[in-house]
């Protein structure tokens, strides 16, 4: 698995945005309305919501992933069902 660093909107801490180290951060991910959330490597679990096949595609394509992290809590699924 490839190294991101993980930032989360704030306010919407669902929606995240994953940058392979090796990129640089995209510019909406500046300012006051994203904060750093960690760092996603094999030694660690990745959030749930995270997929890494989609994140590679993605990363290709616009040399960033966002994705929605699923709350464990509620059974995996947005709605909580």
């Amino acid at each position: 698995m490839r190294s991101y660093n993980l930032f989360r909107r704030r306010g919407r801490e669902s929606l995240c945005c994953a940058v392979p180290e090796s990129c640089a951060v995209p510019h909406f991910v500046g300012g006051r309305r994203w904060t750093f959330g960690g760092r996603i490597d094999g030694s660690v679990t990745p959030p749930p919501g995270f997929d890494d096949r989609a994140a590679v595609t993605a990363v290709r394509f616009n040399g960033f992933y966002l994705f929605q992290c699923l709350d464990e809590r509620e059974g995996g699924r947005p709605d909580g069902s």
